[in-house]
């Protein structure tokens, strides 16, 4: 899945497959995580409307959604 880049101080990057709802999110030490169902309106929110991306991330994404890990 092919990723961008972000200004936070936890994530590096992450990424969207509108088809599946998987996001895919890196993180600055280096693990990867696949999180599952997760709406576009949540990534939209949290890439453009909030403060911090990591903060809502932690609060409204990682805690809510079925996650995979990628790689470490």
């Amino acid at each position: 899945m092919k990723r961008i880049p972000i200004e936070s101080s936890i994530i590096k990057s992450v990424g969207y497959d509108y088809e599946t709802f998987i996001f895919e999110v890196e993180f600055v030490k280096g693990s990867i995580y696949r999180y599952e169902n997760v709406p576009v309106h949540s990534i939209l929110q949290m890439l453009f409307k909030e403060k911090s991306s990591g903060s809502y991330f932690m609060k409204n994404i990682a805690k809510n959604y079925e996650y995979t890990k990628v790689s470490d």
